[in-house]
């Protein structure tokens, strides 16, 4: 993949003061009597992390014409259940390091972190509550659980290095897509353009979200640890197949099968065999055609889009997927 000439912040910078209203509100709403709580919360905050999907719903609410402030509260809403999700996965997955920085695992323990995630999920909803828009409400409600349904059943696939990819293609729906496509669709309830625009909105987030996911399975491929904040290989080395790996297993070439399968089984990565297993893969192609895969998904992303009418917001959607398609990290 090429680096990336697309600027995130340049994307962003019609809604930046909006993001840093949510920044706000997040920290607002972090505080408690607790002094751990808000602690710990503003370690999060600042451990630079791309504020994705807030971004969503305030650029689609922007879209559809609405300027109020319950944008920046579902913002701050969707921050909280994705941020609850974070530290519970760190958890699950043992992963020591969140962008280049300790996880909150790591830095306080599993006990107290477990709770500061369920916290989270909780204030999440209870912020969401404060406005009587019971469809925002149910649609959260269910972005949230299919997400947890979606880290159950990668569980269940943890180590099968025979997974198939309409089996991992569930996982990404549940665990990330959905939420993604739960952002822009509330931009559209805010914005009240009805149920057909709505569902454009959804399809664009729901692909976004799936080109993402699977940018970051390429990533843990053939990125630089340093930008990515994390080793390079970690999901393998959880049991965590993912698609270049899948694709390669299907050609049942023997010397990188064997490779995959000795490190799910150890959970370790023996020198030399890192590089090996990257030059089967690429021999294979198997990394190109992960990334046709995305490159698959950021083009339906943006077919949906074509339902508004030109704008600066529209524009800056649009140009999401292509920077998805280039990010190094």
């Amino acid at each position: 993949m090429e680096k990336s000439s697309l600027d995130l912040s340049q994307i962003f910078d019609p809604i930046r003061a909006d993001l840093e209203k949510v920044d706000r509100e997040f920290e607002r709403h972090v505080q408690s009597q607790v002094d751990l709580i808000p602690k710990i919360g503003q370690y999060i905050q600042t451990s630079g992390g791309k504020r994705m999907r807030p971004a969503v719903l305030l650029m689609a609410s922007r879209l559809c014409g609405y300027d109020g402030d319950r944008a920046i509260l579902y913002a701050a809403v969707v921050e909280f259940i994705h941020t609850a999700t974070l530290v519970h996965d760190d958890i699950i997955d043992d992963s020591d390091l969140r962008r280049g920085r300790l996880a909150v695992h790591s830095r306080w323990g599993n006990d107290i972190t477990v709770l500061l995630g369920d916290y989270l999920y909780i204030k999440s909803m209870a912020l969401a509550l404060t406005h009587d828009a019971i469809e925002v409400i149910r649609l959260l409600c269910d972005v949230t659980l299919r997400m947890i349904e979606g880290e159950l059943y990668q569980l269940t696939k943890n180590g099968d290095a025979d997974i198939t990819e309409d089996e991992h293609f569930d996982i990404i729906r549940r665990k990330t897509a959905y939420l993604f496509g739960g952002c822009a669709q509330i931009g559209g309830m805010l914005g009240n353009v009805g149920a057909e625009r709505e569902e454009a909105l959804r399809e664009y987030g729901f692909n976004l979200g799936i080109a993402f996911q699977l940018v970051d399975d390429l990533l843990d491929v053939t990125g630089d640890a340093a930008a990515l904040g994390k080793p390079v290989g970690g999901d393998l080395r959880e049991g965590k197949m993912t698609l270049p790996l899948i694709h390669l297993l299907q050609q049942n070439e023997e010397v990188g099968g064997r490779i995959v399968r000795d490190i799910i089984g150890s959970r370790t990565v023996a020198p030399g065999q890192w590089e090996e297993l990257l030059r089967t893969l690429k021999a294979h192609r198997s990394i190109e055609y992960a990334y046709r895969r995305a490159s698959e998904f950021a083009a339906r992303a943006k077919k949906p889009l074509y339902a508004f009418p030109p704008s600066s917001e529209r524009d800056a959607l649009l140009a999401l997927p292509d920077y998805i398609l280039t990010r190094d990290r």
